[in-house]
């Protein structure tokens, strides 16, 4: 078998869904007996972390869109949380259920912003973080 470059693996992940990749990514896990987890960010004690945390708050480009509550039309909501991720309808109707739940995470303040307008939209109670 002819080895993938680096541009070639990304295009197929592309492709691929959430649950496909995610699927993926456990497989890989248990065939090279490794663990995918994302490395936390570490936070530097002292004065300057302090004036660094206020100047990151100010100038805020990723946010989280979270799911406070369903409100009254909860098969709307589940529509446009898989309209928004590429969730099925189980596991979207599970990130409803056990709100609050983030439904998008690190996105642009437009996209956070139509977004939460969208489940705002549907009856569903938004934070935009």
């Amino acid at each position: 078998m002819a080895k993938l470059s680096q541009e070639d693996l990304l295009a197929q992940f592309e492709e691929m869904t959430l649950i496909e990749l995610s699927e993926f990514v456990k497989a890989f896990e248990e065939k090279f007996d490794v663990t995918a987890a994302a490395a936390a960010p570490v936070v530097v004690a002292g004065g300057a972390a302090g004036g660094a945390a206020a100047e990151a708050a100010e100038e805020q480009d990723e946010f989280d869109v979270i799911l406070t509550g369903a409100g009254d039309k909860k098969i709307q909501v589940i529509k446009v949380v898989r309209e928004l991720t590429s969730l099925g309808l189980k596991e979207a109707k599970d990130l409803v259920d056990g709100a609050p739940k983030p439904v998008l995470e690190k996105v642009a303040k437009d996209a956070a912003e139509k977004a939460a307008e969208s489940l705002k939209g549907a009856g569903a109670s938004v934070e935009v973080k």
